[in-house]
């Protein structure tokens, strides 16, 4: 009995914590809003949760599956314009609540994927990443020549409230549509990390490390690439009901090849190799095009450097830079890089801002109406056209580099130090 009682509260434990990160992220999403009340950040946050589950869609094929996609923002726009025509169909949506509408959304998004994956994931690599191109181009031109489905560039719209009431709520406002895509997100995630558990997600690992040996042990490489496929499209098309939800309108802009390279560049930028990469990427992309964008127009820029650099010295991501840091914490000696970690990504973050101020101040300079000669940085103003700004801007930019360099080697030496376990005594 004291084996077996035992036994039970291992597994009772082991279940509390692996259902205590879900709990956080519910608890987490049902504060959010009670603690950023305003409509836009309300917005903000739609759009935010809406990426997160397009860009774990995205990573069950390129993460899990090792497929590279250059069109699979074609499956959610898919599911979103099936959305909207359900939207107007007057009676039929008038008998559904909104709730389970981004599940059609998803019926059609999976729909497509098995058309298209039942040829495209027979081959892997630069084959599938040309199909993928090819079906997105393809679909997105018949946006505009398809236009009973797709609307043609002025798109299709259709409105939320005439479903039928979900307890009372018609979703008239928007942090009603917030809990309903948090819902879906929190379900969402859940259904793809089990995905991940199953042995079809597993054997997508190994398709994606090595297809021989896969084919050797007796799995079909291709049946697995299609299996995920076929399961991303379903995701990816329930973010796309989602986004009909929250805006109610889908455009050519939802198909074409710029949003399939911007979810690419999400999931690289939070990191492939990690369930939770995806949704790192997913936040810092939004608030770099929402929150950022409404202090420059230069936002793109900054963000294409920031997948750059990701991609040239963190591979792994924004997920793969925190993770390098368990091995420190695991041998107790993660606070011994705080200081290193100050002395030099003070000075380097004084660089970045610097560099990053003359960057603005060239394009105010090069771009401002005649006369217009003040300019607003870092909630300073002052005269773009005087010397003073540019040599305090050069200064700084120079200072930190310099110092962050020199800085470097310690930091460097306390790293190698924080993950060398110590030696025994005897």
């Amino acid at each position: 009995m004291t084996d077996q009682t035992a036994s039970a509260n291992m597994r009772a434990g082991s279940m509390t914590l692996s259902l205590m990160p879900w709990i956080v992220a519910a608890l987490v999403l049902v504060l959010l809003p009670q603690i950023f009340t305003a409509n836009s950040a309300i917005t903000i946050m739609n759009q935010m949760a809406i990426t997160i589950i397009f860009a774990l869609a995205y990573n069950m094929l390129l993460g899990q599956g090792g497929m590279l996609s250059f069109g699979h923002a074609v499956y959610m726009g898919v599911g979103g314009f099936a959305c909207v025509h359900i939207m107007n169909m007057d009676d039929f949506f008038a008998s559904i609540p909104l709730v389970v509408l981004p599940i059609f959304g998803g019926l059609f998004g999976m729909g497509l994927a098995t058309i298209v994956g039942s040829f495209s994931t027979r081959k892997a690599g630069t084959v599938f990443a040309m199909i993928s191109l090819g079906v997105g181009e393809l679909i997105a031109a018949c946006s505009v020549i398809i236009v009973a489905f797709f609307g043609g560039e002025e798109g299709i719209s259709g409105d939320r409230t005439y479903a039928m009431p979900t307890f009372g709520v018609e979703f008239l406002q928007q942090i009603e549509v917030y809990y309903l895509i948090a819902f879906w997100l929190l379900i969402s995630a859940a259904l793809m990390y089990l995905f991940s558990r199953t042995p079809v997600g597993r054997m997508a690992n190994a398709v994606r490390d090595n297809p021989e040996r896969a084919e050797f042990l007796g799995y079909s490489a291709r049946w697995v690439r299609f299996y995920s496929f076929v399961a991303s499209g379903f995701f990816a098309g329930i973010a796309g009901g989602l986004f009909a939800i929250n805006y109610e309108i889908l455009t050519e802009e939802n198909l074409n090849a710029t949003s399939s390279g911007t979810i690419l560049l999400v999931t690289f930028l939070g990191g492939v190799g990690f369930f939770f990469g995806p949704i790192l990427g997913a936040i810092a992309f939004t608030l770099l095009q929402t929150v950022l964008s409404l202090e420059t127009e230069l936002w793109a820029f900054y963000a294409g450097a920031l997948f750059v650099a990701t991609v040239m010295y963190f591979p792994g991501g924004l997920a793969g830079l925190i993770m390098m840091h368990v091995p420190a914490i695991r041998l107790g000696k993660g606070s011994r890089l705080i200081l290193p970690y100050i002395r030099t990504l003070v000075p380097a973050a004084i660089c970045i801002l610097g560099a990053a101020a003359l960057i603005e101040m060239i394009f105010h300079y090069r771009h401002a109406f005649a006369g217009d000669e003040e300019m607003t940085l870092f909630w300073i103003t002052f005269n773009s056209h005087d010397v003073l700004p540019w040599i305090v801007a050069v200064g700084l930019t120079l200072a930190g580099f310099f110092t962050a360099r020199a800085t470097a080697p310690a930091l460097l030496e306390a790293w190698g130090d924080a993950n060398t376990p110590d030696r025994m005594q005897v």
